[in-house]
This record gives C-alpha cells, sequence and structure tokens, in this order.
C-alpha cells in the first residue's frame, strides 16, 4: 500500500485532499461577495470603533480562521471561505493603513503588486507550478493564502487609485475591473492564454471589482455612491455568503476528491 510522504514530525508531508475548491461559477460568485463584503464591513468598523480596536478585532478574527483552516486535512467550505472573508476585512485595513502613513494610493499599489509578484515568483521558484489545483501540502497552502492575502491588499489600494487618483469614481471604477475580470477568461477561451495565469489574473481583479461596486452602493450621494451605507451592506452581502456557502455545504458540488493512489503529484521536501 501506497504511504503519503512524512515530516520530521511524522505528519503526512501532503493532503490526500484538495484543501481548495473546485473553480466553478459558485467559486466566483462567492470571492466577488467577499470582496465586496470585507470593503463595506471594514470601512463599517473603522467608522464605528477606534480604529486600533478594529484593527485588533480583524486581526483576532484572521488569526482564528487561519488557525481553523490549517487544521482541516481537506477542503471544508465554512471554514475556507470564512478565511477568505477575514482576509478580505483585514486586507482592506491593510491597504488603508499604508495610505493613512502617508502613501499614495499609487505608491501603496505599487508596493503590493511588487510584493504579490514576489511572493508568486518564491512559490512558483520552490514548487514549480502555481496551480490552483494542486494545493495539497502544507508548504503550498502557505504560497496559496500568502497570494491570497497580498491580492486584496492590492486590489483594494488598486481600487482606491482608480476612483480616487484617477478620478474615476467608483461606478466607472467597477466597470473598469469588471472589464479585466472578464479579459482572462475570454483570452483562456478564445485565444490559449494559460489557465493558471487566467486564473490568478481574474483572481486578483475580484477585489478591486467588488470593492468598487461596494463603495458605489455604500456611499453618501456627495461622494457619488448610492447612500445605503457601509453596515446594511455589509450585513446583506454576509448573509447571501452564508446561502451560498451552506448551500455548498450540503451539496459539495464544489468539492474535488483526493487523485487515485499512484497518480499523486511528487512534493518537494
Amino acid at each position: 500500500m501506497q504511504t503519503h510522504p512524512q515530516t520530521s514530525t511524522g505528519a503526512p508531508e501532503r493532503f490526500p485532499w484538495s484543501k481548495v475548491p473546485l473553480i466553478t461559477a459558485y467559486f466566483w460568485v462567492i470571492k466577488l461577495l467577499t470582496t465586496a463584503m470585507g470593503e463595506a464591513a471594514s470601512d463599517a468598523m473603522m467608522h464605528r470603533m477606534a480604529p486600533i480596536a478594529a484593527v485588533a478585532l480583524g486581526a483576532a478574527g484572521l488569526v482564528l480562521a487561519l488557525a481553523l483552516q490549517l487544521r482541516a486535512d481537506r477542503y471544508v467550505a465554512w471554514a475556507y471561505w470564512l478565511l477568505v472573508a477575514m482576509v478580505s476585512v483585514f486586507g482592506t485595513m491593510a491597504a488603508d493603513a499604508v495610505h493613512k502613513i502617508g502613501l499614495s494610493h499609487l505608491t501603496a499599489t505599487a508596493l503590493y503588486g511588487v510584493a504579490l509578484c514576489l511572493v508568486l515568483l518564491l512559490w512558483y521558484w520552490r514548487e514549480g507550478s502555481l496551480d490552483m489545483h494542486g494545493i495539497r501540502s502544507p508548504r503550498r497552502e502557505y504560497f496559496y493564502w500568502a497570494t491570497v492575502f497580498i491580492s486584496f491588499a492590492f486590489g483594494t489600494a488598486a481600487g482606491d487609485m482608480t476612483a480616487g487618483t484617477l478620478h474615476l469614481g467608483n461606478l466607472d471604477s467597477g466597470f473598469l475591473f469588471a472589464a479585466l475580470f472578464v479579459a482572462p477568461a475570454l483570452g483562456f477561451r478564445f485565444l490559449g492564454l494559460n489557465e493558471i495565469f487566467a486564473f490568478w489574473f481574474a483572481y486578483v481583479m475580484t477585489r478591486p471589482l467588488g470593492a468598487s461596486f461596494a463603495d458605489w452602493v455604500a456611499k453618501p450621494h456627495a461622494k457619488g455612491g448610492l447612500d445605503a451605507g457601509t453596515l446594511p451592506v455589509a450585513l446583506l452581502l454576509t448573509l447571501l455568503i452564508m446561502v451560498f456557502v451552506a448551500y455548498l455545504t450540503v451539496t459539495r458540488r464544489d468539492v474535488e476528491e483526493a487523485p487515485p493512489l499512484g497518480d499523486e503529484e511528487p512534493v518537494s521536501p
């Protein structure tokens, strides 16, 4: 019988099941909902609480969600999406914090963009692939979540840059990022664009896309918004996320089962 490679502690070095969901329409819908929710929730917390308390609460939620996700030995819908939601909230705070210390949105976008490229390059150098279907070892999962976190911070800064620095406003920024979100899918479908590149490009674009429309709906008329309020928007989006995650938990439509024995890809030590 074939066994999994062992670490120095005797624990399996690779997971027999994927730690991430299948990439379906449900994935993209929930991802967009979490990006919008994180923007609205972060703004609501920062306006209703002392900034230090809001950041501390966001950090505590992120650490708890990360611990639950890393503890699981396979993809669990509620744990995975809870962590994505908390990354969205705290990633927004991280991007806003950089701006509040005096850096422009353009500078923040550039800094997070460089950080994102470095993490992806390091991931590829150590693992030889950025395949979103291959998150079957602890190290790959660490790279995955580092990429997710930085992509949220980068996307937040990019959305603020287009809306504020470039004076597009939130609605036009949303349309811009919607086009950039769809572009890799069209490139993959009609031009043979690399699947992994298309995925990560679209993934990064979900953040400014969701955040731009969330800001447009939530912000007051004086700022070009619909004045729905950050808290109501955050609560509504949270409810929608819970409904979709509950559906996937019951139906398991996004669960990737373990590969057949003998087909596992070797993982470098």
